[in-house]
């Protein structure tokens, strides 16, 4: 049987309601082993995820942000 995944997505605090992704972070090389290049709008639940790599950016003080709880 096959391992299971279960880490969760990366998730950023974000100050712009405009983010950009190419799915480098952390990535030794940077953007040439990560994905093209995207823009993402934070909407009214207070996050944007990327459609490459399930990485979520949550605009700080927003509904989604959980420190501001």
């Amino acid at each position: 049987m096959a391992p299971v995944m279960t880490t969760t997505p990366e998730t950023q605090i974000v100050t712009t309601t405009r983010v950009s992704c190419d799915g480098s972070a952390g990535i030794p090389g940077g953007a040439a082993l990560g994905h093209p290049r995207v823009w993402l709008e934070v909407d009214e639940r207070g996050f944007a995820e990327c459609g490459y790599c399930d990485k979520r950016f949550v605009l700080k003080g927003g509904p989604a942000d959980q420190a501001a709880a």
